[in-house]
């Protein structure tokens, strides 16, 4: 009986310690000069919820922090969810290949109630399934349960096999942000610092409104007991942890990045005409392409459309959103949807662009970069999307819809080919797009300091130095 109907739900979901265990490391010689060898490599284990091939694009961010760590002398170990209970995944033969090529360790959980999480696990969800999981969904919901729990319930029971002389420090990334509590468990048993990596905020689920209350002050006193408790706080932008307490120089801006190895892989397409294109989905209200089509509404009355043929191009699931805000402005004609491509096929559309487009934020601007956050104004600042890091490594013009004075800001600052422009300066956005199809569009700067093979030698430095500082002195470990 397949994974997802109501038997294998019982048999396969809630049972405790779904142990599937997968090494790829490569054999290793029973020699002194390889033992010798090994003893120099510390070991790390990397709580990672999503890692290849699940097709997230926090994957791109977790494949790159093993992979990289691995070449600087890690022994890298990541825990993460099977596959095979993920709906959407991609080349999983390959990622078998690069993981022996790299050097890298597996192991794979279980994954209960994936019921609160239908969009991308496997599960009942048809019928009175689908009734019961909705149900099952309002509840966590209301209570402020994550719908990640289940997968953090199951990595802690494969985690009972381990012993502490498999790791040396943990890595944890998140969301789930349950697995910082996790890590700071298994930090406790072994006797190792362990690291928070936080791709995101950490916001509250509640939606109950003195539940919601209840559950933001157990959220930040956890979450403030988990930073004193770790070596160090790795965020993806500085502005990611304002007003945070406890961080004070715990805090290191480690960025998404791009892996110069992929990109150099990537062929551009030939679209034949100029091509603007979004590769990526949307987070409604937060994230619309609604601003994109008011622009290219302008474009089209302009002179550059007599001159020029143009086109939008957009790959990803949600084509009814852009055809619909297509068809509201006028632009359908000048539209075309793809749907959702594999990742190279996606790459390859930005790299033979004439301009992509990135998307942060669409709200309005009403909280200074530097002041306490209202109405999360402020995380709107302070999100800079691994989408933008595929289009600097590919070299690819960029437009970004987003607040002005957020991080994003001081990232092209370095890399150039990007310009910003916040969703309600339509005319000005309406203006950049027609001196792109006119060819004037922003030119490189030093995009190479967003490759992993730059970023990675800051997150080694810290592991290493958490090792050094820990309350386990490990003789192994060196510069």
């Amino acid at each position: 009986m397949a994974l997802g109907e109501p038997y294998s739900m019982g048999k396969k979901i809630f049972r405790y310690g779904q142990l599937m265990i997968t090494k790829a490391l490569p054999d290793k010689p029973n020699s002194k000069e390889r033992m010798d060898q090994d003893l120099k490599r510390p070991k790390l284990l990397f709580l990672a919820y999503s890692f290849p091939p699940v097709r997230t694009i926090a994957s791109v961010r977790t494949w790159n922090i093993a992979k990289y760590l691995s070449r600087l002398g890690w022994d890298v170990t990541v825990l993460t969810a099977d596959p095979s209970l993920w709906r959407k995944v991609e080349g999983g033969e390959k990622v078998l290949t690069e993981l022996d090529r790299e050097g890298i360790s597996r192991i794979l959980t279980g994954h209960r109630w994936v019921f609160l999480h239908p969009v991308h696990l496997k599960c009942w969800n048809q019928k009175l399934g689908r009734i019961a999981g909705g149900i099952c969904r309002i509840i966590a919901r209301y209570l402020g349960i994550e719908n990640d729990i289940g997968w953090v319930k199951a990595a802690e029971q494969v985690c009972s096999t381990l012993n502490p002389e498999d790791v040396d420090v943990i890595l944890t990334t998140g969301p789930p942000f349950g697995v910082f509590s996790l890590a700071k468990r298994l930090s406790k048993k072994w006797g190792c610092p362990y690291v928070l990596d936080y791709r995101d905020p950490w916001e509250n689920p509640a939606k109950g409104r003195y539940k919601a209350r209840y559950a933001e002050r157990v959220i930040r006193t956890t979450e403030e007991a988990l930073i004193d408790g770790t070596s160090a706080v790795v965020a993806i932008s500085k502005s990611l942890l304002n007003g945070t307490g406890s961080l004070t120089s715990k805090l290191h801006v480690i960025t998404n990045g791009f892996d110069p190895e992929e990109m150099e892989q990537i062929k551009p397409y030939n679209f034949g005409h100029f091509s603007i294109v979004y590769a990526g989905i949307f987070y409604p209200p937060q994230r619309t392409i609604t601003p994109v089509m008011q622009a290219l509404k302008v474009v089209k009355a302009s002179r550059i459309d007599q001159t020029t043929q143009w086109k939008f191009h957009y790959y990803g699931p949600q084509n009814e959103h852009v055809r619909a805000e297509a068809q509201r402005f006028g632009v359908l004609d000048r539209v075309e949807l793809h749907g959702l491509v594999p990742r190279s096929e996606a790459l390859a559309a930005v790299r033979g662009s004439g301009l992509t487009v990135v998307i942060t934020s669409v709200l309005d601007e009403t909280a200074d970069v530097h002041k306490e956050m209202t109405n999360g104004k402020l995380l709107d600042k302070a999100i800079v999307t691994g989408k933008l890091f595929d289009a600097l490594g590919l070299g690819a013009p960029t437009l970004i819809v987003g607040p002005r004075g957020g991080d994003v800001e001081t990232i092209i600052e370095t890399t150039g080919l990007a310009r910003i422009i916040a969703a309600k300066n339509l005319d000005e956005m309406a203006l950049f797009l027609e001196q792109a199809i006119s060819g004037n569009t922003p030119p490189p700067k030093n995009p190479e300091a967003y490759a992993w093979p730059t970023l990675i030698k800051k997150l080694d430095v810290l592991l290493r130095t958490s090792i050094r500082n820990g309350t386990r002195k490990v003789a192994r470990i060196h510069s």
